[in-house]
């Protein structure tokens, strides 16, 4: 099978190739080996450049193998080198010519079949005379071109008819590197690919992958003729650091003549990219007072170059400290890592509270010349210790306050601390040493100020202490560090006084307590209650007064402090509580200003029999056939035992009845039983007199009444007339609310009637009002009501005068019939009031019916009665004369129109005008 073979044309590579000539001359040398394994040199001298970097490649050994056991290669003597095992010599760190000039080491091959072992000594040389200009390693790198001993293309076997076969071996293509960021002309060119089948037939070349068919596309390309690949534009190995691309060679016809190889192409960095801080500002803190060598802080820095090189190795450093105090170097730097640490002492945030450093990053392992820098800013706070205690600002403090004041601020002790205000190492504590055994002061710190506030917190009285000396200390909350002790000045003297007071008397004991038997008449002297004055400098008087007594028994003397009493005393008193009344006196005195002070007598009462038993309870209900018939009563006494029960109940002999229909039998010393004798009692309220007597040591003796409400009741024996349903819960107010409420229901449903019927009397009334002129019939109208709905009640009265009213022009005009009185003629008619009450109307009309019958000038009965004067005390005038208004002209009928339905046709036959 044929294989590529690839010519790398490069300035610097020395390719060594054992052609069919040299190999022929191998076969016919008489008594030789076909083929001799070995190195094809035994000493190689590489030219090299003067520093060589991390990981580069520097040359490839040639092995000479006739189709041999596999090979390994290994570099002894050094251990600045390695080996791959396709022959590629790599450095493992960077080394430098410069002075030396050269550096060798030996590179063995071995066997691991035949445990055989070869080896080649390789020198590495550097010209010195090539002048003293310095180039850059990345420039360098642009230049440096792996340096390749190849291993032969073919070896020679015997094939087993003694003839010589040719065998082609497969090659181990070292990976080509290309430097990114070329300024060359492009395309450069790279390496040629070619096959020695080329020389039978043409071939056509192509590559295949990233970067040449497949995105990104077109950065490689191939001459498909002469098989020379190129780059077509600047690589950027940050972007992608290599390529795999696979080379083909095909006929005109597209066949394939060769296997596919594959192609590596490294992308050599540059140092193009400058270290890039992860903060622009780095924030870190220490302890004041740190010895050399604490640790502070790290800064960090990335560089986008190739780590492995030294284009990304960086090393830090501090260019500047702001402030230099009180060393211009507090800090350093691990030039690899970036740990800040303290290399001096002497950190004081009280005189210095932070500092800023200026921190610089540099590739090229810090080299100033060729590498690349950056910088940053350090911002270092020194944090507070408690190295600083507190200090009293003065050796002695002054204060005065009333005796017997309590929670009341004394004076103000202050400090000073030169440590951060408000920490744990500033805030001030204060102790009260000495001075002070009863604890009546205390020293609480103001948060704010950090002063001390010395407080009273229990009553001082002057009378027996006029002055107190205090020893007070200082400390934080927080201890001092070690080594610092509390000085002199962290303890003060505190000197309080003591003013004096006018204090109020005092009652003593207090309360005072006495036992006496109620029922004491008024004027009996109970005690003396008296007080004493605390102010034993003052000779002052006091006077005692009552200040409260709620039943008002008692008076007390305002000079000596007798109390007597004004009234009875009485255990049963409702002011009495667990057989005790108390009374409060008030003493004052005559200081400036006056001060009282209050006492308390408890009076403890001992019970006496003053109190009369009682019934109870005091009614009780009762069927009207009860059964059973009795009742249990007891006795209600206020007295104690033993002037309470046990009880004697017994019936009265009056009236006579009682012991006729009731029987009363002792149960106990408390209760007894009440017995109805008859079989049944009339519903109602009896009242049965029982006579109680107490046990007291003088019994008494007391008839009470029992109220037994004798009632209907239901099968359960409950009680169900109107007074066992108010007793039940329905009250007196309740009953009435709903008696209420019925009446109010009733009126409505009498005033919905009348209003329904005066509707249909309404409805009616329209219906007899139709006018004629829209019915084509002769309708009889009756009109059988004066009194009409809204319609009929807007007309003009003032229409109907009385006559007395009328101008006497008016009342002579008229037309008269022959059947008419006399104007002025004496009648017998009623007068009709000239405000006539409604029920009057129907009278009078009687009245004028009867008139008339009985009137022998009237007209025949069954003639027209023409009623043409109603009397002067008519308040309208003569119906007879259409002349009706109070003037004398013509009469204007019109308004009739606006007078209603009814006065319509009224309107039609006096409003029509001529017609």
């Amino acid at each position: 099978m044929h294989r590529f073979g690839i010519w790398i044309l490069m300035a610097a590579l020395q390719v060594v190739v054992l052609g069919g000539e040299a190999e022929r001359q191998l076969s016919n040398k008489p008594g030789s080996s076909p083929c001799m394994r070995g190195f094809s040199q035994k000493e190689y001298i590489i030219e090299t450049d003067q520093e060589l970097a991390k990981g580069q490649a520097v040359f490839n050994v040639s092995f000479v193998d006739c189709g041999g056991g596999k090979v390994w290669f290994e570099v002894g003597d050094s251990s600045d080198f390695r080996v791959s095992e396709d022959g590629v010599v790599y450095s493992l760190r960077r080394l430098s010519l410069a002075g030396k000039g050269k550096a060798g080491l030996v590179v063995y091959a071995r066997d691991l079949h035949s445990k055989q072992i070869w080896k080649t000594r390789v020198h590495l040389h550097h010209d010195r005379d090539a002048g003293p200009q310095q180039v850059k390693p990345s420039d360098a790198t642009l230049t440096q071109h792996v340096r390749e001993i190849l291993f032969p293309w073919h070896s020679v076997v015997v094939r087993g008819d003694g003839t010589l076969r040719r065998v082609k071996r497969d090659w181990v293509i070292p990976p080509i590197n290309v430097p990114e960021n070329s300024r060359g002309q492009f395309p450069e060119d790279l390496v040629r690919i070619r096959s020695d089948r080329d020389k039978n037939r043409m071939l056509r070349y192509s590559v295949t992958g990233p970067g040449a068919d497949q995105p990104p596309t077109g950065i490689f390309i191939i001459n498909p003729i002469s098989g020379q690949l190129s780059v077509t534009k600047p690589l950027d190995r940050e972007h992608i650091s290599n390529f795999h691309l696979r080379a083909h060679a095909v006929d005109l016809n597209g066949n394939q003549v060769e296997n596919p190889i594959d192609i590596v192409i490294n992308v050599i960095d540059q140092n193009d990219n400058r270290p890039e801080f992860t903060h622009t500002i780095f924030n870190g803190s220490v302890p004041e007072g740190s010895k050399p060598g604490s640790f502070v802080m790290t800064v960090t820095s990335v560089d986008k170059d190739d780590p492995k090189t030294a284009n990304g190795m960086l090393r830090y450093k501090i260019l500047s400290q702001n402030p230099q105090s009180p060393s211009s170097n507090m800090f350093t730097i691990n030039n690899r890592t970036g740990d800040i640490i303290t290399v001096a002492a002497g950190l004081d945030r009280e005189k210095v509270t932070q500092y800023t450093l200026i921190i610089q990053a540099t590739d090229m392992e810090g080299n100033p010349t060729y590498g690349l820098s950056n910088t940053a800013t350090t911002v270092i706070r020194i944090t507070d210790v408690n190295d600083n205690p507190p200090e009293f600002t003065t050796d002695t403090f002054f204060g005065e306050v009333y005796e017997n004041r309590v929670n009341v601020i004394v004076t103000n002790l202050t400090v000073t601390d030169k440590d951060q205000p408000h920490t744990p190492a500033w805030s001030a504590v204060y102790r009260i040493i000495a001075g002070d055994p009863t604890g009546r002061f205390s020293i609480p710190t103001d948060p704010t100020t950090n002063e001390g506030l010395l407080t009273v917190v229990k009553p001082i009285d002057f009378e027996l202490t006029r002055s107190f000396m205090l020893t007070v200390e200082a400390e934080n909350e927080v201890p001092l560090v070690r080594g610092i002790h509390l000085p002199r000045q962290s303890t003060a003297t505190v000197s309080v006084r003591i003013l004096d007071l006018n204090e109020s008397p005092e009652f003593s004991p207090n309360p005072k307590s006495i036992k006496l038997e109620e029922g004491l008449p008024a004027g009996s002297l109970l005690t003396t209650f008296t007080a004493q004055d605390p102010d034993r400098f003052m000779r002052q008087t006091i006077r005692y007064s009552k200040m409260y007594d709620p039943a008002n028994w008692l008076e007390i003397d305002p000079v000596n402090g007798r109390i007597s009493t004004i009234a009875i005393l009485d255990r049963e008193s409702p002011y009495v509580k667990n057989n005790l009344y108390n009374v409060t006196f008030m003493a004052s005195d005559n200081g400036i200003p006056p001060a009282s002070g209050t006492g308390t007598l408890q009076m403890y009462l001992l019970d006496i029999n003053d109190n009369a038993p009682h019934v109870f309870p005091p009614e009780v209900e009762m069927c009207e056939r009860p059964d059973p018939n009795t009742i249990n009563i007891t006795a209600s006494d206020p007295d104690l035992t033993p002037n309470a029960g046990p009880f004697a109940f017994e019936l009265t002999n009056h009236p006579t009845d009682v012991r006729r229909n009731w029987t009363l039998s002792r149960i106990n010393g408390e209760y007894a039983l009440l017995r109805l004798r008859i079989g049944s009692l009339a519903s109602g309220i009896y009242e049965v007199p029982i006579k109680i007597t107490d046990s007291g040591n003088l019994p008494m003796s007391n008839t009470s009444y029992l109220k037994v409400k004798v009632c209907q009741c239901d099968h359960h024996g409950d009680c169900v007339d109107m007074e066992r349903i108010i007793a039940a819960g329905l009250g007196t107010g309740a009953i009435i609310a709903i008696l209420i409420c019925i009446i109010i229901l009733l009126v409505l449903v009498l005033l919905f009637v009348m209003w329904m019927k005066r509707r249909d009397k309404e409805r009616q009334a329209k219906q007899l009002l139709i006018d004629p002129e829209d019915d084509v019939r002769d309708n009889i109208l009756k009109y059988d009501e004066e009194g009409g709905g809204e319609e009929d009640q807007d007309y003009d009265l003032s229409q109907l005068q009385q006559p007395d009213a009328l101008e006497p022009e008016c009342v002579k005009v008229g037309i008269r019939r022959l059947d008419e009185r006399p104007l002025h003629h004496d009648h017998q008619y009623p007068l009709r009031s000239a405000a006539p009450h409604p029920g009057d109307i129907g009278d009078f009309i009687h009245e004028g019916l009867k008139a008339a019958d009985n009137d022998p000038t009237a007209p025949p009965y069954d003639s027209l009665l023409v009623f043409d004067y109603e009397g002067s005390g008519s308040d309208a005038g003569s119906l007879s004369s259409l002349h009706s208004s109070s003037s004398c002209g013509d009469q204007d009928y019109d308004y009739l129109g606006d007078w209603g339905p009814r006065f319509r046709k009224l309107a039609d036959l006096y409003g029509g005008g001529d017609d």
